[in-house]
Formats: C-alpha cells, sequence, structure tokens
C-alpha cells in the first residue's frame, strides 16, 4: 500500500429509499485507519454498523463521499475490478463462519486463491492453518470441528491472500465465553505478529477490549472514540451513549450487563 492509512472514509453517507421515507444509514463519517492496527466498532442497533463495513469493504457503495483501501479509490473501479480487490486485498470473517460443508478444512483454506486465479498452493495453506492451530485438522471437514475451530478455519481463509485489512462481523457471536476468548486472542495474535490491519463490528464491550481503538457508532455517524480500553470503560461509554440518543440499553446488546461479563476475564488491558 502506497499510504499510511489502510482504511479512509472521506464524507461518506448511505441513504436507502428516497423523500420521507428514507433511511440516513451512515451521515458524512470521516475516518482513517492506520495499517497494522485493530479497530473495534460498536452502537446500538440501527446505528450504521453494518452498513459501514459494507461501505468500508466495496461490498456496498455510499450515497456521497469517497472510500480509499490503500490509497485506492474505490468509486473509480468498475465492478470486475472491485471484486478482484476484495478477493485479492481483503479477507472477511463472519459470525456463521460461511465455510463450505463439502470440502475439507484445507479446501476451505485455498478458495480464496482458486477464486482469485491463483493456484491453492498448499504450503501457503499448511502455513496459515499453523498459524491458527489447525495443521493436524486440514483433511477434515467443517461439521468435524468445533464452533471455535471453525471460526479459525475462517480465519484462516481470510488470511491465505495475505490481504491489507480483514473485516471481521461479529466473529464471536456464536460462541461461548471461553472459546470467544481463545479466539479473540488468536486475532489480537494475528495483528501483532503479522501487521495484520484488523476492523471488527461486535456488540460485546469484552470483544472490543482486545482492540487497540473502539469506534462508538450513533445515528450514522462516529459519536465517540477510545483507545486502548478496558470492558468496564467501554461498556460505560455505550452506556452514557444510551443515555444521550435515548435509546433502551438493550440495543447494545452486552453493553448493559455487569462488567465481567463474556470474555471480559480474558481480556487483554
Amino acid at each position: 500500500m502506497d499510504t499510511e492509512w489502510a482504511v479512509e472514509l472521506r464524507g461518506v453517507t448511505k441513504k436507502y429509499g428516497r423523500g420521507r421515507d428514507a433511511v440516513h444509514a451512515l451521515r458524512g463519517v470521516e475516518l482513517a485507519l492506520p495499517r497494522g492496527g485493530f479497530t473495534a466498532v460498536m452502537g446500538p442497533s440501527g446505528s450504521g454498523k453494518s452498513t459501514f463495513l459494507q461501505c468500508a469493504a466495496g461490498l456496498d457503495r455510499p450515497t456521497r463521499g469517497s472510500v480509499r483501501l490503500g490509497g485506492t479509490d474505490l468509486a473509480r473501479l468498475r465492478e470486475g475490478r472491485l471484486t478482484e480487490l476484495r478477493r485479492t486485498r481483503l479477507g472477511f470473517v463472519f459470525q456463521a463462519f460461511n465455510l463450505l460443508p463439502s470440502l475439507t478444512v484445507e479446501q476451505n483454506v485455498g478458495l480464496p486463491l482458486r477464486l482469485a486465479g491463483r493456484r491453492a498452493d498448499p504450503a501457503a495453506v499448511a502455513e496459515v492453518l499453523a498459524q491458527v492451530g489447525l495443521r493436524t485438522q486440514a483433511r477434515r471437514r467443517p461439521g468435524e470441528l468445533s464452533g471455535g475451530q471453525q471460526q479459525r478455519v475462517a480465519l484462516a481463509r481470510a488470511l491465505v491472500t495475505r490481504p491489507d485489512v480483514i473485516f471481521a462481523d461479529e466473529p464471536t457471536g456464536a460462541l461461548d465465553t471461553g472459546t470467544a476468548a481463545d479466539v479473540l486472542a488468536l486475532l489480537r495474535a494475528v495483528v501483532d505478529g503479522l501487521g495484520t490491519t484488523l476492523v471488527m463490528v461486535t456488540h460485546d464491550p469484552a470483544a472490543a477490549a482486545y482492540a487497540d481503538e473502539v469506534l462508538f457508532l450513533a445515528d450514522g455517524g462516529i459519536a465517540d472514540r477510545v483507545r486502548a480500553a478496558g470492558a468496564e470503560q467501554i461498556a460505560a461509554r455505550l452506556r452514557a451513549l444510551t443515555g444521550r440518543s435515548g435509546r433502551g440499553a438493550g440495543d447494545y446488546g452486552g453493553a448493559d450487563l455487569p462488567a465481567g461479563t463474556g470474555a471480559a476475564e480474558a481480556a487483554p488491558r
């Protein structure tokens, strides 16, 4: 990448519909995320988290404004070139794992390479499986693995193309507390050890505590941000936003839970 910024959003607005029925999912978002950082994105339902992720990852185009990934202006790319960029320079991890049950672990991990028109190099696949602690599981199928192991496969699949940025959408939402802590520690290690840029949407303050910085969205804009914060401080910021926006505390997922709930005990802050 030819810039210090991995992701840039400049005046990004996203509107759905027209007239009185129009919904402003994002309202002039200004943001620049550095390379090699771990950023968590939080906010209540309807705050714009999902739209933010989709626009930042080039999965949806903003109504106004620009999105740049490593200096590349996504608005200038035709759909085919944008698809190629997503396949080669971005990685994705989702709550539901999205693994193909008929393929083995190593075949699932190598799939992004094949989709990008490259050979699924066995050595490259073995390397990323080793990085996520699954070298011995290469010949198994997803149904033979635990939820935590399946999410590790999904992370290996995201890493295999050596992407500029990994976008993770509630990556621990389907996992129990202990397994979630293991996956979060692995995400932290990927950022620290490989210099990967990671952007994670989450509802859980304990998960967000693994990040270098937490962004709080409300009503389509960045309402607050905090660096190097623990789960209790993050939850307190969310509660403050609840009072400011008038939303119910339940809209913030785990934000209204007592401090220490979830994976907080294992959080590195």
